[in-house]
């Protein structure tokens, strides 16, 4: 499995608070059956740069890896771009995907969008810089209009949500109902630590299988895959 979505990089925002929670986090990634996990960490363009943010990213990461003595789950570095108006000029965002891929995580505002946030959003999915993946999803459209999923969908965004959404009893049945229509394409954990918001990614597609058919989580597993480049897939292939 892929997990599209962390905070497993210690000190580094609102996620794990340590080297050691770190290693407890991807330890419980590894037992669910994870293999590769994106490092995401909040990047919040209004009050940094992107070279500041790197920077702080490489340390944080280094800082991990030279603790990490077991075979855990391969770290791919991304972010996850909070929106801000403007960020569509904002230099250096394509360093900002998925290492081996194009996707990059957008955090969108919670309450309702204008048409300037909107109109802002889709041409940046249609840059052509990359491929734009709305983080968590299910936080930020029930404050928009009647059919803006779809909206979202028919201008060439991707659509992640959290494993929580398929396992919280008020949210997943119409989780599965989404699912089922093909209006999600990745799930993340968007684990943060050990206790309130520990890794799940398992769970969610435990379910997923119980409900849909195992066809479905496959068909998940196989579009994250795809998603990373052919060299990138080779070298992970050879080193799981």
């Amino acid at each position: 499995m892929i997990d599209i979505h962390s905070h497993i990089l210690p000190e580094l925002d609102d996620g794990s608070s340590s080297v050691s929670e770190s290693l407890l986090m991807l330890g419980e990634m590894r037992r669910q059956g994870i293999k590769i996990v994106a490092a995401t960490p909040h990047f919040e363009g209004h009050r940094e740069t992107v070279n500041s943010f790197l920077e702080r990213r490489a340390k944080s990461f280094e800082a991990l890896s030279e603790a990490n003595t077991e075979e855990l789950p391969q770290i791919r570095l991304g972010a996850e771009v909070l929106y801000f108006e403007g960020v569509s000029r904002m230099e250096g965002l394509k360093s900002l995907c998925i290492e081996g891929t194009d996707l990059l995580l957008l955090e969108m505002p919670v309450t309702k969008w204008s048409s300037y946030i909107l109109s802002e959003t889709v041409n940046l999915a249609r840059s052509g810089e990359f491929r734009l993946v709305i983080a968590h999803f299910e936080r930020c459209i029930p404050a928009q209009k009647r059919g803006m999923l779809d909206y979202l969908l028919e201008n060439d965004l991707l659509i992640q949500a959290n494993a929580s959404y398929f396992l919280e009893r008020r949210t997943k049945r119409r989780a599965i109902s989404l699912l089922k229509k093909n209006k999600i394409h990745f799930l993340g954990s968007d684990c943060h630590n050990m206790k309130e918001r520990a890794p799940r990614l398992y769970a969610a597609y435990n379910l997923i299988g119980k409900k849909l058919g195992e066809h479905f989580t496959d068909e998940m597993r196989s579009f994250a895959y795809d998603m990373f480049s052919a060299e990138e897939r080779q070298y992970i292939s050879q080193n799981q």
